[in-house]
C-alpha cells in the first residue's frame, strides 16, 4: 500500500535492484513483521493458484496492539519461567524440556517443584508422550494437594491438563472425570467470564464431540464461545477455534 510506505514504522527494504531476479521486485521485511490479510482470490489462469493480498501493520494498529497485550498476559510469570511458557506456546518442546530440567535442579520450595513438574507434563504432552505426561502431572498434583486448598485454581489447571492427555489417548470417560474436577474448582474460584473457564467448557465439548454426542458438545462449545466473545479481543485465535 503506497500510502503506508512513508508512515510505516516497520522496517523494510526494496531490494529489486540488488536481486538476481529484478523482475520479482523483492522486498526484505524485518523478522517481526505482522500482516493483515486483505483478500484471497483464485487466479483466473490457473485454478490451483491463489493470490493473497497482504498489508503491513505496526504497533499503531489498535487490533494488533489489543491482541499483543492479551497474549502478553497469557504468557505470564517472570524470568526463565516466562521463557519456558513462551517455548511451550510456540512448540519448542525439546528446549522447554531442557530448561525445566535445569530449573528443577535448583528448585527448593514445594510450590516451585510442583510448578516445574506441571510444566514438564505439558512438555511431554506436546511431544506426544502421554503416559509420561500423566506421571509428571500426578507428581505435581500430589504436592499441590498437600500444600494448597481444595479450590485453588492451580489444582484445576493440573486436573484439566490430565483430562487433555486422556482425551488424546482416547480415554474419554477418564478425561471427563478430570475435566469435571477442574471445572468444579474454576466455577467457584474464577469470575464467570474468565477465559480459563471458556477453555474448560471447550475441552469438555471436544470430548463429547469425539464421543459422537453432538448436542452435548454443541452446548459446551456455545458456553465457551459466549465467554470468549466477552473476554478476548476480536482477533484472538481462540475465538477462531470456537
Amino acid at each position: 500500500d503506497p500510502s503506508k510506505i512513508s508512515t510505516s514504522i516497520t522496517p523494510f527494504a526494496m531490494i529489486d535492484k540488488h536481486s538476481a531476479l529484478p523482475r520479482e521486485q523483492e522486498i526484505l521485511f524485518t523478522m517481526h513483521s505482522v500482516f493483515r490479510i486483505v483478500e484471497i482470490t483464485q487466479t483466473p489462469s490457473n485454478s490451483r493458484l491463489w493470490e493473497v493480498q497482504l498489508t503491513i501493520t505496526d504497533e499503531s494498529d489498535p487490533q494488533l496492539a489489543g491482541l499483543t497485550d492479551c497474549i502478553k498476559e497469557e504468557i505470564d510469570g517472570r524470568g526463565w519461567h516466562r521463557m519456558g511458557k513462551l517455548m511451550l506456546q510456540v512448540g519448542h518442546f525439546d528446549q522447554a524440556d531442557e530448561l525445566y530440567n535445569e530449573l528443577l535442579k535448583g528448585a527448593s520450595t514445594d510450590s516451585d517443584i510442583a510448578y516445574i513438574y506441571h510444566e514438564l507434563g505439558r512438555v511431554r504432552k506436546g511431544q506426544g508422550e502421554y503416559p509420561e505426561a500423566v506421571k509428571f502431572y500426578e507428581k505435581s498434583l500430589e504436592i499441590k494437594r498437600k500444600t494448597l486448598s481444595e479450590d485453588d485454581v492451580s489444582l484445576a489447571d493440573t486436573y484439566g491438563n490430565i483430562g487433555i492427555v486422556y482425551k488424546n489417548m482416547g480415554g474419554y470417560s477418564k478425561a471427563l472425570e478430570y475435566y469435571e474436577e477442574s471445572i468444579k474448582i474454576k466455577e467457584i474460584s474464577l469470575p464467570p467470564t474468565h477465559p480459563n473457564l471458556a477453555s474448560s467448557y471447550n475441552n469438555i465439548g471436544s470430548v463429547y464431540d469425539n464421543m459422537g454426542e453432538y448436542s452435548k458438545a454443541l452446548g459446551y462449545y456455545e458456553k465457551s464461545l459466549k465467554i470468549r466473545e466477552i473476554s478476548l479481543p476480536p482477533t484472538h485465535p481462540d475465538l477462531a477455534t470456537s
